[in-house]
């Protein structure tokens, strides 16, 4: 089967690997579209992510939905033979339908597909066939396509940092600081969350064009003479993992107001000017992945057409060189994806 495996700094291939059988209790999923997230941006680029470097051939990808394809013996939760599903990352996870807080996503011993966190590596989901424990798969309604499904895992990951915001929300000015991907689904759960404003600011057209279309009232592109209020805003949800991007969300928040640091800043000190925090008394709420939002995702994408607007771009798994480019450039892309198997809804 094929899968994309990056090797080193700047060595990214298309490798042909063993196809797997699944093991006892375990399912195979042939993966259909898989999404390009920072993360394997990374890799891919530098062959390390944050603390993590990959010393191994590192097969990436975490954001990926497609259908059960074969079940193991004893595999006797398992979704049927056929079902189009989404995969949760995380190992342990929150089992399906779990609405109650686990914690899980904090456990430190935990793995994630495509991360080179853990030794050896745990290997990642763009791979034609994927062996996946039942408890990791959701199903997804008839009316979802596969296609706007890939979107899950993100927006997983938006749902649980908005709803650490809480009630704030509700009626709030919204800033968000970065308009990629996440910066646009940001945008959209927020609206869907009661926001009365929220207001996007980039350094490109391109983002700020998806986050209007996602809901945002107001974009702003800072690149081209554009600027932000001091203090004008309720809640900021930093989204571009930049420190530019953060000393911009402390700047417009208003004195008892909030921001949520949504994007990965690097590991190393950065230099913020933390006396605003503290001067105007703000609340600065950190998020890591997700942990029982998989389910509420699914349901809102589902609902939702509009979240389409955030699939720039579709390549086959043999341009996946190409594809990272394009993921790379946000000029001229918002999420790209890999169509790794034939897609059936299509």
């Amino acid at each position: 089967m094929k899968a994309v495996v990056v090797h080193g700094p700047g060595d990214l291939r298309v490798d042909t690997l063993p196809e797997p059988e699944p093991a006892p209790g375990r399912v195979l999923v042939r993966v259909v579209y898989g999404g390009i997230c920072g993360s394997d941006l990374h890799y891919a680029a530098d062959g390390r992510n944050g603390p993590y470097t990959v010393t191994e051939p590192l097969t990436l990808g975490h954001e990926v939905v497609g259908v059960v394809a074969a079940a193991g013996r004893d595999a006797t939760a398992a979704p049927a033979v056929g079902t189009r599903v989404a995969v949760h990352p995380a190992t342990p996870c929150a089992p399906p339908g779990a609405s109650a807080s686990t914690g899980l996503h904090l456990d430190p011993d935990g793995t994630y597909l495509g991360s080179a966190s853990t030794r050896p590596h745990t290997q990642g989901g763009f791979v034609e066939l994927l062996e996946a424990q039942p408890s990791q798969l959701r199903p997804l309604p008839g009316g979802l396509p596969l296609r706007r499904a890939v979107l899950a895992e993100p927006l997983a990951v938006v749902l649980h940092g908005t709803a650490r915001l809480g009630e704030r929300v509700r009626g709030a000015r919204v800033l968000v600081s970065g308009a990629g991907p996440i910066g646009a689904l940001a945008v959209a759960a927020l609206r869907h969350a009661g926001a009365a404003e929220i207001t996007a600011v980039d350094l490109q057209d391109v983002p700020l064009r998806t986050a209007a279309a996602v809901g945002a009232t107001t974009t702003v592109n800072l690149a081209d003479g554009g600027s932000v209020d001091r203090s004008a805003f309720d809640l900021a949800v930093e989204a571009a993992g930049a420190v530019a991007s953060l000393a911009t969300a402390l700047d417009a928040v208003r004195p008892g107001g909030a921001v949520l640091q949504l994007g990965m800043l690097p590991r190393e000190a950065v230099a913020v000017a933390m006396s605003t925090l503290i001067a105007k008394e703000l609340t600065l709420y950190g998020s890591q992945r997700f942990d029982t939002e998989l389910d509420a995702a699914i349901a809102l994408l589902a609902a939702d057409p509009s979240f389409d607007a955030v699939l720039s771009h579709a390549y086959s798994v043999e341009e996946a060189s190409e594809a990272f480019r394009c993921a790379a450039d946000p000029s001229r892309s918002a999420k790209t994806v890999l169509r790794i198997s034939t897609d059936p809804d299509a």
